[in-house]
């Protein structure tokens, strides 16, 4: 079994997602689709990824269901790649990921992108875990169990 296999094979919820979403690639891919990407030339003009890098990870992310083709939505003999439900159920995994970058990943002076609300223009609140009862916990309030689906 390669490591990839093993990933996918294991219990633990974090390293399958890991086996289908841990590479930078399909991370900016996602991104770049909630920010409304479709077509591969836009894919790779704002990730500066190799062809040949993003056709693998455009073709893995629509075999792992995350993206969907279709005919491009101008008739033209191309396609575009739109986010599944199961894609675009990664939102928080993203905003996630970019607040996380906005608190770590400048220095102080320095210009970042933030997500808006498009109704209000606000920033979008910080993202916290909360327990059942809306309280926010930190790692050392939670635990990991067993649990069949």
């Amino acid at each position: 079994m390669n490591y990839e296999e093993t990933f996918v094979k294991t219990p633990c919820p974090v390293a399958r997602a890991c086996a289908v979403l841990g590479d930078k690639w399909a991370l900016m891919l996602v991104r770049d689709a909630f920010d409304g990407i479709t077509r591969f030339s836009d894919f790779q003009k704002s990730t500066l990824a190799a062809k040949n890098i993003l056709t693998t990870r455009l073709k893995k992310l629509v075999e792992d269901g995350i993206f969907m083709t279709r005919p491009a939505s101008d008739g033209s003999a191309y396609q575009e790649y739109i986010l599944s439900d199961k894609g675009r159920a990664l939102f928080p995994l993203i905003v996630c990921l970019r607040q996380w970058g906005e608190a770590n990943l400048f220095a102080p002076g320095e210009t970042y992108s933030v997500l808006v609300d498009n109704e209000t223009g606000a920033p979008v609140e910080k993202m916290q875990v909360r327990n059942a009862q809306g309280e926010i916990i930190e790692a050392e309030q939670s635990r990991r169990i067993p649990m069949t689906k």
